[in-house]
């Protein structure tokens, strides 16, 4: 794998890098305000130590996690680092120097806290971390995700922290001890770098209240995952003519994909239920060539349904026009939803591949074969899909987030004319 000629493809903005070996092992985890700037320096700058010599010269491959600030890089990076303890990362010895994170498990309801030393109190401590200022920065962001209490002392009443929603106001009885609690073990999860893990928890908790019909707590589950996908997003230095090539090869495509459309809905129990298309060219994100779509013809839950009127509204209204048509499509699901979009493509007369990947263990579903395509974990054909699949989520979340939120604001609005 040409390494410098990957690192060419990695983003401008903020993140955390992992460099791999030849077995794949993690032997580097750093950060940086442009990825690609930070990465780069390994390779096209000559001044180098002979231990980061050494280093350079094992990479054989690169991972990413892009995120919002240089701050939330930050967190990732020291999570990373206490995961994987990768060979190259230097230990840092003097631990008054650094800054720590200290939640305050042995309060009743635990604080979240930057400090100089560790105590033998009770309290979990995470780091150290090598800047103070991007570490206060990086929290004022965890405090909005996990609202825990600032205040040292518990006053009587809410305070204006409570009104500025950076709190749940425990002192006031606003939250129950049980529910603070969760929030405390979900940050507790997230700062020992298992955010996959925590996401799959906060899922299985949203979906279980969805079923219960408890709407609102299911939607503060959702912005909870929302927030912390926001956070990072993980990506791969792939060459996009290795991943269009793979495809073509394995999906059994007549010519590369130079477009390939991803469809997906979001919606909790039918409520505000949106759709959205992003369009990749050429293996790299087309934003210009987004669209988002507000379900008008489908009531309760009904994914099919959902997906069929996404298609025909992108091949038969004025999108039809707008936009050449994609070499693939891809969708998120399983055999099912495969099964739904090509009769539909079939109804609008329009003959293009389809995909689709089941969630759980990300098979790859195919329109000639019944079991699901076999793709190596390292295949750049599955990275390239998986990245697509994701971005399509991410904006039907987000603009499902949106509507939402405009909904809650016009009941709130209502209520109150109500009382006038």
């Amino acid at each position: 794998m040409d390494v410098p000629e990957l690192v060419k493809t990695l983003p401008e903005g903020p993140g955390v890098y992992l460099m791999k070996d030849a077995e794949g092992q993690v032997i580097y985890v750093g950060k940086g305000a442009s990825l690609k700037k930070r990465v780069s320096s390994y390779f096209f700058r000559g001044q180098h130590s002979p231990k980061q010599k050494i280093m350079i010269g094992k990479i054989c491959n690169i991972d990413w996690v892009t995120t919002v600030s240089e701050a939330e890089a930050l967190i990732i990076e020291a999570g990373l680092i206490k995961e994987y303890k990768p060979r190259y990362n230097v230990a840092i010895k003097d631990d008054t120097a650094y800054p720590l994170l200290k939640l305050t498990l042995f309060e009743r309801f635990p604080r979240l806290l930057v400090v100089r030393r560790k105590k033998c109190d009770g309290s979990a401590y995470f780091g150290p971390y090598t800047c103070a200022k991007l570490l206060r920065q990086a929290l004022i962001f965890l405090r909005g995700v996990f609202p825990l209490r600032l205040c040292k002392h518990m006053p009587a009443g809410a305070c204006l922290y409570y009104a500025l929603k950076k709190c749940k106001a425990p002192c006031a009885g606003k939250i129950q001890e049980k529910e603070y609690a969760e929030i405390v073990r979900n940050l507790h999860l997230f700062l020992e770098g298992r955010k996959e893990e925590l996401i799959r928890r906060l899922s299985r908790k949203m979906d279980r209240a969805a079923e219960k019909q408890d709407y609102e707590q299911a939607a503060k589950w959702r912005d909870q995952i929302v927030g912390l996908g926001l956070i990072c997003q993980k990506g791969w230095a792939t060459k996009p003519k290795t991943a269009l090539e793979e495809l073509k090869s394995f999906l059994r495509l007549k010519r590369q994909p130079r477009l390939i459309e991803g469809y997906d809905v979001s919606n909790i129990q039918g409520k505000n239920a949106v759709g959205a298309m992003v369009r990749f060219r050429y293996g790299h994100k087309d934003r210009s060539a987004y669209r988002r779509f507000k379900i008008r013809t489908v009531e309760g839950v009904d994914d099919y349904a959902m997906i069929n009127e996404i298609v025909k509204r992108r091949f038969t209204g004025s999108l039809e026009n707008q936009l050449e048509n994609p070499d693939l499509i891809l969708i998120d699901g399983g055999r099912g939803h495969l099964r739904h979009i090509i009769r539909q493509l079939r109804r609008i007369k329009e003959n293009i591949p389809v995909v689709s990947i089941a969630k759980r263990f990300e098979h790859i579903f195919v329109w000639w074969q019944k079991d699901p395509v076999a793709f190596s974990k390292n295949s750049a054909a599955l990275r390239l899909l998986l990245q697509v699949r994701d971005e399509a989520h991410r904006f039907a979340l987000t603009y499902h987030r949106i509507l939402r939120k405009h909904a809650l604001s016009s009941g709130v609005r209502r209520t109150n004319k109500c009382r006038v």
